[in-house]
This record gives structure tokens, sequence and C-alpha cells, in this order.
């Protein structure tokens, strides 16, 4: 009899050739984080170490054919993702995004360079080498990808089934992974009954059935509604900090990155543009990229205050400066109303701002009024703000 190995994300199982094929024997299932090992010569050594990056991109680049030439997805990328942590990377369409994403689990191959899981070059994995990563290496989707014939219990039983898990474990795994993702009492409902966010709660479970050191999220949260996405982040940093799973994302929503991961990378056209923790990249972009990106959730002035700013300031009667104080996370720097109005030598009026905490760091900006003809870069020598300018006079 011929088996032909079918390969999935978080399923690895037999397609039988013969009709009177037997079905794979009863397994167990693996237990949380367990190594995976094989002897050199079948390529699978170590998945899941703690001693590594849970995952080092080295030199990885990747070329699609297209009717037009060759186009060059991926270039160059150097990169190393820590255990434990959650990576962002984010980037335009047709910026690479998913390209590299499908390099860890090898649905995609890279066309130079190595892709190391837990310090294994994945590339020397051989068939059962790589049912072993990607058992390790869950992942879900932005369109959910169930079965719509199939309950939410049959949908995350799927690949411990396959893989001949008993029924008895099969059970008990499902329903501590229905609780976990908030799904008690739904093990019955079809998907057609479920919500966008309770679609992405059952893939969700199914990618952790068979206890994933790295979790996959391909635009994970891109088809649903803002309160949705909300809820299913906040679940997946619950599911990192309980399970101490590395989760990769990709996305083209920087409030995505600002509200879940801790460090994230910027691609634009198949290179990285750039790198960092979070909110030293949201603080001090230095990319037009990232600008561009950031541009998205940054707020501009209200119409009314933008039209009432003056370049000078009238020939007759009072007027007031116009400060923009921006706070970039940096140095411990906190915005200080009081002490600012006291370096001004007045008062200071908030006219507009806000100010967001990203990984502890003050992150935004202030806009003032004031009648101080203190230089705005006072502000900045008195370590009261990271930048300052005049923006005109109201």
């Amino acid at each position: 009899m011929s088996l032909n190995r079918i390969l999935l994300p978080g399923i690895a199982y037999f397609r039988e050739q013969s009709p009177h094929a037997k079905p794979p024997s009863t397994t167990h299932l693996p237990t949380p984080h367990t190594v995976a090992t094989a002897s050199p010569a079948s390529g699978a050594d170590t998945i899941g170490s703690p001693r590594h990056d849970a995952v080092r991109f080295d030199k990885v680049g990747k070329v699609y054919a297209a009717s037009t030439g060759a186009v060059d997805a991926l270039q160059g990328i150097d990169l190393s993702v820590p255990a434990g942590s959650i990576f962002g990377i984010i980037g335009r369409s047709g910026a690479g995004k998913s390209s590299l994403l499908r390099t860890i689990n090898r649905l995609e191959n890279p066309s130079t360079g190595h892709v190391y899981v837990a310090g294994q070059d994945i590339a020397t994995l051989d068939e059962d080498g790589l049912v072993a990563l990607r058992r390790r290496v869950g992942m879900i989707f932005q369109h959910f990808n169930l079965l719509s014939a199939k309950t939410v219990f049959d949908n995350v039983a799927l690949p411990l089934r396959v893989a001949g898990v008993r029924p008895a474990q099969v059970r008990e795994r499902v329903n501590e992974l229905l609780h976990l993702v908030g799904l008690d009492g739904k093990q019955n409902v079809y998907p057609a009954r479920l919500s966008g966010g309770q679609k992405q709660r059952v893939g969700i479970a199914r990618a952790l059935v068979h206890h994933p050191d790295i979790l996959l999220c391909d635009e994970a949260t891109s088809a649903l509604d803002p309160e949705t996405t909300h809820a299913i982040l906040a679940l997946l940093r619950d599911i990192n900090r309980k399970l101490g799973l590395t989760i990769v994302l990709i996305t083209h929503e920087m409030s995505v990155i600002r509200e879940i991961c801790d460090q994230v990378v910027v691609l634009e056209q198949g290179r990285i543009a750039e790198q960092g923790p979070v909110w030293k990249v949201f603080g001090q972009p230095e990319h037009d990229a990232t600008r561009a990106l950031l541009r998205t959730v940054e707020q501009g002035l209200p119409h009314d205050l933008l039209h009432s700013i003056q370049p000078a300031p009238p020939a007759t009667g009072e007027a007031l400066r116009v400060l923009q104080l921006t706070f970039t996370g940096e140095g411990g720097i906190e915005p200080d109303l009081g002490r600012i109005a006291d370096t001004l030598g007045h008062k200071a009026q908030l006219l507009h701002g806000g100010i967001d905490r990203i990984q502890g760091h003050a992150h935004g900006r202030l806009i003032i009024a004031t009648r101080s003809n203190v230089p705005a870069e006072t502000l900045v020598l008195g370590h009261l703000a990271h930048h300052a300018k005049e923006l005109g006079y109201v």
C-alpha cells in the first residue's frame, strides 16, 4: 500500500491510496511543551527548546515567478523572534508579510537564506520532522477556515483525530480549549450560527490542540469589527501569558501592533525598514514607511482649531502662542502641565491632545496655548517633552 503524506498547519495525517488501508493507530496526546526529538538522520532535532530564540531568519529571500518576470517578495531578512514574546510584522499590501510568516512552518520555502525554529534549520527536516514542526507551530487565519458541516467540537477535534489520539483524550483536550477561548456550551453549534469573533475563537482553539510553542496569526483580526478585534487581541495576550506561547502576527493595522505586541518589524518592498520595541518604533519612527502607517492611528488637529491658528500674532489685541509637545516614551519623561507652566512662567491652557501608555512608556502629544514668550526648545532642555515646536497663534 502506498501512503501519501498530507501536511497542513496543525494537522498532519496520511491520505490512504488503498481502500483497504487501516486508519492510523491510536496514540496518546502530546504533553504540553514536550520536546519533539528524532534521530539526526531524520532531520527533526529539538523543537521547542528554551535555549534559542523561537524563530530566527538568516538572510532570507523569496522570489516568485510572474508573467512580467521574477518578483523579489523578500530580500535579505535578518531577524530574531524572542521566545515567549508577541512579535508583530507590519507593512502595506505587497510588503512581504505573508511570505515571511509562512516560511516559519514551511508553507513557503525561502529561495535564499535559512529559517531556524528553536535553533533547528527547518530546511533540513524530512517528512516526519515537518509533521513535528507543524504540530509545534499552530496557525490561525483571517477567514477562519472552519468546516461548515462540522460542529465546533468536531472542528477543534479534527487535528487530534487525524493524528490518532484516543477519543477520551480528544474530548478532554477539546473541552479544555473551548473553556480557554470562552466557548463553553458551544460544542454542538455549527459555524453558521457563530459570530465572526466566535469563529476566530474556534480557529484559535484548533491551532492549540497539539500544545504548540509558536502561534502564527495571519491577519487574524482583519475581518472583525473593532470591538471584536479588541476581544480577540485580549484573548491572544491572555494565552501568551498563561501558556508562555510565542505569538508571531502579521497585520497592516498599527492599532493592533500597539495594543498587543512587544516588538515589531516594519516591512517595505520585501526589506526590513525598521524594527524594535513597539514603544520606540511608535515614538521615534525612522522610516517613511513607518510614519505612513502611524498616520492611520495618530489624530490630526480638530478642524476648528486648525483653522483658528494663525502664523503670526494679530496686529492688535492679545494672542496666545500655540505649542505642540510630543512624548516618545524615551527616558521616562512624563507630561506634567504644572511643571510646564512653571517653566513657561505662565499658565498653560490645554487645547488638544492625548497620551497613551505603550509598554509602560508615555506616548502622544499635547497642544497647549500660553502667553509665554519662552522658546519652545526650553521645554525639551528641561526634560519636560521630547520635542516641542510652535504652531502659531490663537
